[in-house]
């Protein structure tokens, strides 16, 4: 196994299983919330996977008991006061669209437990989607006082109906795993533990395909999605960046800090 941040203690890790790359997000300690050095990671790796002529699919998990709690709190509250630090994260954000939604090979999502802000993003972003019956997705980036420029932004009014996208995004609610499979948010319902196992059953039926046909069929299939992208993702993750200024966003940050403090 090896981790693109450096080994088996990186918080990004990529092994190989034939012609398949199991990318696993590691801080299962913090719900595999993306710090630094996660974000930074998820926005090189699907350049790095996608150029090597051997991979044929890719399959997307979280270690632990969650898929990803979204971004890291001490993250977020560094970003509030250091502009710097704000505009590589939001950099790296448009780089992980754009790599997601342009690697040749398919993603499959293995969305083994709550999938929250970055992580609703990352299985939108994938080709297929396998849940465990006791996941969900929640978008709360409107809830906290940001934007919601990324992933599901882009993805769910394409993959559902633009009223559905619009419910979801702006009130934050939960979608438990079998309202998201009925939306078409995701195609397999699983039992809890299973969905890695799930979907390198899929994915390994991906990788015997003949692979150019799989690669241009994808590229066809999104070309609506890389179209908003082209369209939208600079000035929606300009006006997330804006966001991070706003009082409403500082005050409901502040209190998820102490909150978290307490727990």
């Amino acid at each position: 196994m090896t981790g693109s941040g450096g080994g088996s203690g990186a918080e990004l890790l990529v092994e190989s299983a034939g012609a398949i790359r199991i990318v696993t997000l590691n801080r299962p300690e913090a719900l595999n919330a993306a710090d630094e050095s996660l974000h930074g990671a998820l926005a090189t790796v699907w350049r790095e996977v996608g150029a090597d002529p051997d991979v044929r699919a890719i399959v997307l998990t979280g270690n632990g008991r969650a898929f990803s709690g979204g971004g890291d709190l001490g993250l977020l509250d560094r970003m509030t006061s250091d502009p710097a630090l704000r505009q590589r994260v939001m950099v790296e954000a448009i780089e992980i669209v754009t790599g997601m939604t342009s690697v040749p090979v398919p993603i499959v999502a293995a969305v083994n437990g709550p999938a929250v802000g970055l992580g609703c993003s990352l299985a939108a972003m994938s080709d297929l989607v396998v849940m465990e019956e006791q996941a969900y997705f929640a978008d709360p980036h409107v809830m906290l006082g940001l934007v919601a420029a990324d992933g599901g932004a882009l993805t769910w009014p394409l993959l559902t109906s633009l009223l559905r996208a619009k419910e979801y995004l702006l009130l934050g609610d939960k979608l438990p795993a079998q309202r998201a499979l009925e939306l078409g948010l995701a195609n397999r319902v699983v039992p809890e533990g299973t969905a890695l196992t799930s979907a390198l059953e899929l994915a390994e039926r991906l990788a015997l395909l003949p692979p150019q046909a799989v690669r241009e069929t994808k590229a066809v299939l999104n070309t609506a999605l890389r179209a908003a992208v082209a369209a939208t993702l600079q000035p929606a993750v300009d006006a997330e960046t804006a966001s991070f200024d706003e009082p409403a966003f500082r005050s409901n940050l502040a209190h998820m800090l102490e909150r978290s403090r307490r727990d």
